[in-house]
Protein backbone atom coordinates (compact mmCIF):
# COMPACT_ATOMS: atom_id res chain seq x y z
CA UNK A 1 0.00 0.00 0.00
CA UNK A 2 1.23 3.35 -1.09
CA UNK A 3 0.13 5.57 1.99
CA UNK A 4 -2.06 4.17 4.98
CA UNK A 5 -2.79 7.90 6.29
CA UNK A 6 -4.73 10.51 4.55
CA UNK A 7 -6.58 13.67 4.75
CA UNK A 8 -10.31 14.82 4.53
CA UNK A 9 -11.66 18.45 4.12
CA UNK A 10 -15.71 17.57 4.79
CA UNK A 11 -16.73 20.79 3.63
CA UNK A 12 -20.27 22.85 3.88
CA UNK A 13 -20.36 22.79 0.20
CA UNK A 14 -18.07 20.72 -1.07
CA UNK A 15 -15.01 18.16 0.10
CA UNK A 16 -11.70 17.08 -0.31
CA UNK A 17 -9.35 14.14 0.19
CA UNK A 18 -5.94 14.46 -0.14
CA UNK A 19 -3.04 11.75 0.02
CA UNK A 20 0.90 11.91 -0.34
CA UNK A 21 2.32 11.03 -3.86
CA UNK A 22 6.33 11.11 -3.92
CA UNK A 23 6.75 13.64 -1.49
CA UNK A 24 3.67 15.71 -2.32
CA UNK A 25 0.54 16.56 -1.51
CA UNK A 26 -2.23 15.42 -4.30
CA UNK A 27 -6.07 15.93 -4.63
CA UNK A 28 -7.60 12.50 -4.82
CA UNK A 29 -10.38 12.65 -8.05
CA UNK A 30 -13.81 11.77 -6.57
CA UNK A 31 -16.22 12.29 -9.01
CA UNK A 32 -14.60 11.41 -12.34
CA UNK A 33 -11.91 13.88 -12.67
CA UNK A 34 -13.32 15.92 -10.38
CA UNK A 35 -11.09 16.19 -7.12
CA UNK A 36 -13.48 18.55 -5.61
CA UNK A 37 -17.21 16.84 -4.30
CA UNK A 38 -20.38 19.23 -3.55
CA UNK A 39 -21.08 18.16 -0.19
CA UNK A 40 -24.60 16.51 -1.15
CA UNK A 41 -26.05 13.26 -0.57
CA UNK A 42 -29.22 12.40 -2.40
CA UNK A 43 -31.13 9.34 -1.76
CA UNK A 44 -33.09 8.13 -4.89
CA UNK A 45 -36.72 6.94 -4.55
CA UNK A 46 -37.01 5.79 -7.63
CA UNK A 47 -33.80 2.90 -7.99
CA UNK A 48 -33.00 3.03 -4.22
CA UNK A 49 -30.28 4.41 -4.49
CA UNK A 50 -28.06 6.55 -2.90
CA UNK A 51 -25.43 8.96 -4.89
CA UNK A 52 -23.28 12.34 -3.59
CA UNK A 53 -22.23 15.14 -5.10
CA UNK A 54 -23.03 16.22 -8.80
CA UNK A 55 -24.88 13.41 -9.23
CA UNK A 56 -26.50 13.61 -6.32
CA UNK A 57 -27.62 17.81 -7.58
CA UNK A 58 -27.96 16.39 -10.83
CA UNK A 59 -30.70 13.79 -9.84
CA UNK A 60 -32.45 16.28 -7.70
CA UNK A 61 -32.81 19.24 -10.39
CA UNK A 62 -34.15 17.15 -12.83
CA UNK A 63 -37.23 16.11 -10.54
CA UNK A 64 -36.26 12.49 -9.87
CA UNK A 65 -38.51 11.14 -6.78
CA UNK A 66 -36.40 11.24 -3.54
CA UNK A 67 -34.65 13.37 -1.01
CA UNK A 68 -31.70 15.26 -0.87
CA UNK A 69 -29.56 17.08 2.02
CA UNK A 70 -27.01 19.29 1.71
CA UNK A 71 -24.86 21.60 3.88
CA UNK A 72 -25.05 18.61 6.41
CA UNK A 73 -21.68 20.02 7.96
CA UNK A 74 -23.90 22.74 9.59
CA UNK A 75 -25.60 20.41 11.98
CA UNK A 76 -22.63 19.45 13.82
CA UNK A 77 -23.08 20.56 16.99
CA UNK A 78 -26.95 21.93 16.64
CA UNK A 79 -29.86 20.35 18.04
CA UNK A 80 -30.41 18.92 14.67
CA UNK A 81 -27.86 16.58 14.36
CA UNK A 82 -29.76 14.56 16.86
CA UNK A 83 -32.98 14.37 14.71
CA UNK A 84 -34.05 11.91 12.32
CA UNK A 85 -35.01 12.39 8.66
CA UNK A 86 -37.70 10.73 6.62
CA UNK A 87 -36.39 8.32 3.64
CA UNK A 88 -38.70 6.52 2.40
CA UNK A 89 -40.21 4.28 5.06
CA UNK A 90 -37.07 4.66 6.87
CA UNK A 91 -35.83 7.32 9.22
CA UNK A 92 -31.98 8.40 9.33
CA UNK A 93 -30.38 10.65 11.38
CA UNK A 94 -28.44 13.22 10.53
CA UNK A 95 -25.26 11.57 12.02
CA UNK A 96 -25.95 8.38 9.69
CA UNK A 97 -26.17 10.54 6.70
CA UNK A 98 -22.80 11.88 7.50
CA UNK A 99 -21.55 8.75 8.00
CA UNK A 100 -23.11 8.09 4.29
CA UNK A 101 -21.12 10.67 3.15
CA UNK A 102 -17.71 10.08 4.86
CA UNK A 103 -17.92 6.70 3.99
CA UNK A 104 -17.54 7.30 0.26
CA UNK A 105 -15.03 9.59 0.81
CA UNK A 106 -12.87 6.78 2.35
CA UNK A 107 -13.80 4.56 -0.67
CA UNK A 108 -12.04 7.23 -2.91
CA UNK A 109 -9.14 7.48 -0.37
CA UNK A 110 -8.54 3.61 -0.34
CA UNK A 111 -8.57 2.99 -3.80
CA UNK A 112 -6.24 6.29 -4.14
CA UNK A 113 -4.27 4.23 -1.26
CA UNK A 114 -4.11 0.73 -2.85
CA UNK A 115 -5.75 -0.59 -0.13
CA UNK A 116 -7.79 0.03 3.28
CA UNK A 117 -6.61 3.55 5.01
CA UNK A 118 -7.14 3.62 9.04
CA UNK A 119 -5.28 6.53 9.74
CA UNK A 120 -6.65 10.44 9.25
CA UNK A 121 -6.43 13.72 9.52
CA UNK A 122 -9.70 15.64 9.64
CA UNK A 123 -10.15 19.37 8.81
CA UNK A 124 -12.39 21.04 11.74
CA UNK A 125 -12.98 25.62 11.36
CA UNK A 126 -11.78 26.58 14.29
CA UNK A 127 -15.09 26.88 15.81
CA UNK A 128 -17.96 24.42 15.22
CA UNK A 129 -20.13 26.80 17.40
CA UNK A 130 -19.64 30.33 17.93
CA UNK A 131 -19.51 31.05 21.46
CA UNK A 132 -20.36 27.42 23.13
CA UNK A 133 -17.15 25.62 24.16
CA UNK A 134 -19.28 22.52 25.27
CA UNK A 135 -21.55 22.42 21.54
CA UNK A 136 -18.10 22.80 19.79
CA UNK A 137 -16.42 20.02 21.54
CA UNK A 138 -19.47 18.15 20.77
CA UNK A 139 -19.34 18.93 16.82
CA UNK A 140 -15.83 17.16 17.05
CA UNK A 141 -16.72 14.29 19.13
CA UNK A 142 -19.62 13.54 16.46
CA UNK A 143 -17.60 14.21 13.35
CA UNK A 144 -15.07 11.74 14.71
CA UNK A 145 -17.74 9.02 15.71
CA UNK A 146 -18.86 9.25 12.55
CA UNK A 147 -15.14 9.14 11.03
CA UNK A 148 -14.88 5.99 13.27
CA UNK A 149 -18.20 4.21 12.69
CA UNK A 150 -16.61 4.34 8.15
CA UNK A 151 -13.29 2.35 9.35
CA UNK A 152 -10.81 5.22 10.72
CA UNK A 153 -9.12 3.89 13.57
CA UNK A 154 -6.48 6.85 14.47
CA UNK A 155 -8.24 10.19 13.77
CA UNK A 156 -6.54 13.39 14.46
CA UNK A 157 -8.05 17.08 13.60
CA UNK A 158 -6.15 20.06 12.25
CA UNK A 159 -7.92 23.85 12.04
CA UNK A 160 -8.32 24.12 8.49
CA UNK A 161 -7.03 27.51 7.96
CA UNK A 162 -3.47 25.93 9.34
CA UNK A 163 -3.78 23.02 7.07
CA UNK A 164 -3.93 25.92 4.65
CA UNK A 165 -1.18 27.70 5.40
CA UNK A 166 0.58 24.30 5.65
CA UNK A 167 -0.15 24.10 1.72
CA UNK A 168 1.39 27.88 1.24
CA UNK A 169 4.37 27.21 3.28
CA UNK A 170 5.75 24.64 0.23
CA UNK A 171 5.90 27.19 -2.19
CA UNK A 172 7.76 30.16 -0.34
CA UNK A 173 11.16 31.05 -0.03
CA UNK A 174 11.65 32.76 2.83
CA UNK A 175 10.16 33.64 6.49
CA UNK A 176 6.62 35.39 6.31
CA UNK A 177 4.18 36.50 8.64
CA UNK A 178 1.11 35.30 7.05
CA UNK A 179 -2.51 35.95 7.67
CA UNK A 180 -4.72 32.86 6.54
CA UNK A 181 -8.13 33.89 5.45
CA UNK A 182 -10.32 30.24 4.85
CA UNK A 183 -14.38 31.36 3.83
CA UNK A 184 -15.77 28.61 3.02
CA UNK A 185 -19.68 27.01 3.08
CA UNK A 186 -20.46 27.82 6.86
CA UNK A 187 -17.45 29.50 8.43
CA UNK A 188 -14.89 32.10 8.17
CA UNK A 189 -11.65 31.12 9.32
CA UNK A 190 -8.30 32.93 10.28
CA UNK A 191 -4.87 32.18 11.08
CA UNK A 192 -2.00 34.29 11.59
CA UNK A 193 1.00 31.81 10.86
CA UNK A 194 5.09 32.20 10.72
CA UNK A 195 5.88 29.98 7.37
CA UNK A 196 9.30 29.93 6.30
CA UNK A 197 11.28 27.03 4.48
CA UNK A 198 12.86 25.61 7.43
CA UNK A 199 9.88 25.73 9.21
CA UNK A 200 7.91 23.38 6.48
CA UNK A 201 10.24 20.77 7.89
CA UNK A 202 9.74 21.06 11.24
CA UNK A 203 7.49 18.36 13.29
CA UNK A 204 6.13 20.66 16.13
CA UNK A 205 5.44 24.03 14.82
CA UNK A 206 2.76 25.48 18.03
CA UNK A 207 5.41 28.23 18.26
CA UNK A 208 4.87 29.33 14.96
CA UNK A 209 0.83 29.77 15.29
CA UNK A 210 0.34 33.15 16.61
CA UNK A 211 -3.17 33.28 16.73
CA UNK A 212 -6.92 31.28 15.57
CA UNK A 213 -10.33 32.65 15.33
CA UNK A 214 -13.19 31.90 13.27
CA UNK A 215 -16.79 32.78 12.84
CA UNK A 216 -19.90 30.50 12.15
CA UNK A 217 -20.51 32.67 8.74
CA UNK A 218 -19.93 31.67 5.08
CA UNK A 219 -21.08 31.23 1.98
CA UNK A 220 -24.62 29.39 3.36
CA UNK A 221 -25.32 32.65 5.39
CA UNK A 222 -24.99 34.70 2.29
CA UNK A 223 -27.20 32.54 0.42
CA UNK A 224 -29.56 33.18 3.22
CA UNK A 225 -29.40 36.84 3.39
CA UNK A 226 -29.95 37.12 -0.32
CA UNK A 227 -32.69 34.78 -0.25
CA UNK A 228 -34.58 36.28 2.67
CA UNK A 229 -33.97 39.72 1.21
CA UNK A 230 -34.47 39.46 -2.42
CA UNK A 231 -36.05 35.77 -2.87
CA UNK A 232 -38.53 35.57 0.25
CA UNK A 233 -40.61 39.00 -0.25
CA UNK A 234 -42.08 37.46 -3.86
CA UNK A 235 -43.31 34.50 -1.69
CA UNK A 236 -45.33 36.74 0.77
CA UNK A 237 -42.17 37.31 3.23
CA UNK A 238 -43.02 40.55 5.31
CA UNK A 239 -46.04 41.15 3.83
CA UNK A 240 -49.46 42.03 5.80
CA UNK A 241 -51.89 39.96 7.07
CA UNK A 242 -55.69 40.66 5.56
CA UNK A 243 -56.46 42.87 8.58
CA UNK A 244 -52.97 44.93 8.37
CA UNK A 245 -52.22 44.61 12.01
CA UNK A 246 -49.21 42.39 11.52
CA UNK A 247 -46.78 41.38 8.89
CA UNK A 248 -46.99 37.41 8.31
CA UNK A 249 -44.77 35.12 10.23
CA UNK A 250 -41.56 34.40 9.19
CA UNK A 251 -40.35 31.07 10.43
CA UNK A 252 -41.27 29.32 7.17
CA UNK A 253 -39.46 31.72 4.90
CA UNK A 254 -36.47 31.47 7.03
CA UNK A 255 -36.68 27.47 6.69
CA UNK A 256 -36.66 27.74 2.88
CA UNK A 257 -33.92 30.01 2.83
CA UNK A 258 -31.85 27.92 5.17
CA UNK A 259 -30.05 24.88 3.30
CA UNK A 260 -29.88 22.32 6.46
CA UNK A 261 -33.79 23.39 7.13
CA UNK A 262 -35.47 23.06 4.10
CA UNK A 263 -36.80 19.08 4.81
CA UNK A 264 -38.21 20.88 7.73
CA UNK A 265 -41.23 22.25 5.58
CA UNK A 266 -41.85 18.95 3.76
CA UNK A 267 -44.50 17.88 6.75
CA UNK A 268 -48.12 17.45 7.24
CA UNK A 269 -47.79 20.51 9.30
CA UNK A 270 -46.27 22.70 8.18
CA UNK A 271 -48.57 21.88 4.83
CA UNK A 272 -51.16 22.96 7.16
CA UNK A 273 -49.76 26.34 9.01
CA UNK A 274 -48.58 27.27 5.51
CA UNK A 275 -52.52 27.38 4.12
CA UNK A 276 -53.62 28.85 7.00
CA UNK A 277 -51.20 31.58 6.25
CA UNK A 278 -52.38 31.86 3.08
CA UNK A 279 -56.08 32.42 4.13
CA UNK A 280 -54.70 34.91 6.65
CA UNK A 281 -52.69 36.89 4.44
CA UNK A 282 -53.54 40.30 2.26
CA UNK A 283 -52.08 38.71 -0.78
CA UNK A 284 -52.68 35.35 -1.09
CA UNK A 285 -51.46 34.74 -4.46
CA UNK A 286 -47.81 35.14 -2.96
CA UNK A 287 -47.80 32.53 -0.27
CA UNK A 288 -49.53 30.63 -3.05
CA UNK A 289 -45.90 30.67 -4.57
CA UNK A 290 -44.24 29.53 -1.67
CA UNK A 291 -46.77 26.41 -0.96
CA UNK A 292 -46.09 25.84 -4.66
CA UNK A 293 -42.49 25.27 -4.30
CA UNK A 294 -43.20 23.43 -0.96
CA UNK A 295 -45.69 20.85 -1.70
CA UNK A 296 -43.48 19.71 -5.09
CA UNK A 297 -40.38 19.53 -2.85
CA UNK A 298 -38.42 22.24 -4.91
CA UNK A 299 -37.20 24.03 -2.16
CA UNK A 300 -33.35 22.80 -2.61
CA UNK A 301 -33.80 24.17 -6.22
CA UNK A 302 -35.02 27.25 -5.18
CA UNK A 303 -31.75 27.19 -2.70
CA UNK A 304 -29.32 26.14 -5.90
CA UNK A 305 -30.41 28.88 -7.63
CA UNK A 306 -29.90 31.22 -5.28
CA UNK A 307 -26.37 29.75 -4.68
CA UNK A 308 -25.59 30.43 -8.26
CA UNK A 309 -26.50 33.62 -9.26
CA UNK A 310 -24.71 34.73 -6.22
CA UNK A 311 -21.41 32.77 -8.39
CA UNK A 312 -22.70 34.91 -11.59
CA UNK A 313 -22.76 37.89 -9.32
CA UNK A 314 -18.57 37.80 -8.71
CA UNK A 315 -17.79 37.71 -12.50
CA UNK A 316 -21.06 40.28 -13.94
CA UNK A 317 -23.51 43.21 -12.46
CA UNK A 318 -27.05 41.52 -12.97
CA UNK A 319 -28.32 37.74 -12.40
CA UNK A 320 -31.42 36.47 -12.22
CA UNK A 321 -33.46 33.71 -10.03
CA UNK A 322 -35.61 31.94 -11.65
CA UNK A 323 -38.67 30.94 -8.99
CA UNK A 324 -38.95 26.70 -9.16
CA UNK A 325 -42.73 27.19 -10.01
CA UNK A 326 -45.32 23.85 -11.36
CA UNK A 327 -47.41 26.33 -13.44
CA UNK A 328 -45.99 29.68 -13.78
CA UNK A 329 -42.65 31.63 -14.58
CA UNK A 330 -41.41 33.86 -12.16
CA UNK A 331 -37.85 35.43 -12.35
CA UNK A 332 -36.11 37.84 -9.59
CA UNK A 333 -33.79 40.20 -10.76
CA UNK A 334 -30.56 40.42 -8.47
CA UNK A 335 -28.00 43.16 -8.61
CA UNK A 336 -24.90 43.33 -7.09
CA UNK A 337 -25.70 46.04 -5.36
CA UNK A 338 -28.48 44.42 -3.90
CA UNK A 339 -26.21 41.14 -3.45
CA UNK A 340 -24.29 43.01 -1.26
CA UNK A 341 -26.43 45.04 0.64
CA UNK A 342 -27.70 41.82 1.76
CA UNK A 343 -24.83 40.45 2.89
CA UNK A 344 -23.05 43.19 4.46
CA UNK A 345 -24.09 42.66 8.18
CA UNK A 346 -22.24 39.48 7.75
CA UNK A 347 -19.29 40.35 6.35
CA UNK A 348 -19.10 43.04 8.80
CA UNK A 349 -18.77 39.98 10.99
CA UNK A 350 -16.10 38.50 9.58
CA UNK A 351 -14.46 41.57 9.23
CA UNK A 352 -14.46 41.82 13.11
CA UNK A 353 -13.16 38.63 13.38
CA UNK A 354 -9.81 39.02 10.97
CA UNK A 355 -9.44 42.38 12.89
CA UNK A 356 -9.28 40.75 16.09
CA UNK A 357 -7.16 37.21 15.34
CA UNK A 358 -4.38 40.51 14.65
CA UNK A 359 -5.44 41.73 18.16
CA UNK A 360 -5.02 38.30 19.62
CA UNK A 361 -1.68 37.78 18.61
CA UNK A 362 -0.57 40.94 19.55
CA UNK A 363 -0.07 42.53 16.50
CA UNK A 364 -1.20 45.55 14.37
CA UNK A 365 -2.51 45.04 10.84
CA UNK A 366 0.87 46.33 9.06
CA UNK A 367 2.79 44.03 10.82
CA UNK A 368 1.06 41.26 8.13
CA UNK A 369 3.22 40.60 5.08
CA UNK A 370 0.81 38.50 3.38
CA UNK A 371 -2.95 37.52 2.78
CA UNK A 372 -3.39 34.04 1.57
CA UNK A 373 -7.12 33.77 0.42
CA UNK A 374 -8.67 29.94 0.34
CA UNK A 375 -12.39 29.38 0.46
CA UNK A 376 -14.90 29.68 -2.49
CA UNK A 377 -16.35 32.48 -0.79
CA UNK A 378 -13.57 34.31 -1.22
CA UNK A 379 -14.28 35.01 -4.58
CA UNK A 380 -17.18 37.35 -3.89
CA UNK A 381 -15.66 40.80 -4.82
CA UNK A 382 -16.98 42.65 -1.30
CA UNK A 383 -16.01 40.05 0.67
CA UNK A 384 -12.19 40.10 -0.86
CA UNK A 385 -12.45 43.93 -0.50
CA UNK A 386 -13.49 44.19 2.45
CA UNK A 387 -10.69 42.01 3.90
CA UNK A 388 -7.82 43.78 1.66
CA UNK A 389 -8.84 47.23 2.85
CA UNK A 390 -7.76 46.11 6.61
CA UNK A 391 -4.29 44.67 5.18
CA UNK A 392 -3.27 47.22 2.48
CA UNK A 393 0.62 46.78 2.82
CA UNK A 394 -0.49 43.07 3.01
CA UNK A 395 0.65 41.00 -0.56
CA UNK A 396 -2.07 38.77 -1.55
CA UNK A 397 -1.75 35.10 -2.33
CA UNK A 398 -4.68 33.09 -4.04
CA UNK A 399 -5.08 29.54 -3.33
CA UNK A 400 -6.81 26.94 -4.70
CA UNK A 401 -10.06 28.12 -3.38
CA UNK A 402 -11.29 24.67 -3.41
CA UNK A 403 -8.33 22.55 -2.28
CA UNK A 404 -5.30 24.40 -0.31
CA UNK A 405 -7.10 23.10 3.20
CA UNK A 406 -6.77 19.44 1.60
CA UNK A 407 -3.88 19.45 0.71
CA UNK A 408 -2.28 20.45 3.83
CA UNK A 409 -4.04 17.81 5.81
CA UNK A 410 -2.33 15.43 3.56
CA UNK A 411 0.89 17.38 4.73
CA UNK A 412 -0.18 17.32 8.06
CA UNK A 413 -1.45 13.24 8.07
CA UNK A 414 2.78 12.90 6.63
CA UNK A 415 3.70 14.75 9.81
CA UNK A 416 1.56 12.89 12.18
CA UNK A 417 1.48 9.19 10.91
CA UNK A 418 4.48 8.96 8.66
Amino acid sequence: MQNSFGGIDFGTSNSTVGIMRDGRPRLVPLEGDHVTLPSAVFFNFEDDRTYYGRRAIEDYTLNSEGRLLRALKSVLGSSLVHEKTRIKARSIAFTDIIGLFLKNLKRQLDTAAGGDVGRVVLGRPVYFVDGDETADRAAQSELEQAARAQGFRDIEFQFEPIAAALDYEQSVNGEELALIVDIGGGTSDFSIVRVSPQGARRPDRKSDVLANSGVHVGGTDFDRLISIANVMPALGYGTPTKDGKRNLPVSYFNDLATWQRINQLYSNRAATDLRQIRQEAAEPELVERMIDIVRHRQGHALAGRVEQAKIELTAQPLASIPLPLADDKVDIPLTQERMNAAIAPAISRIVETASATVRDAGLVPAQIETLFLTGGSTAIPQMRSAVRALFPEARVVEGDAFGSVGLGLALDAQRKFG
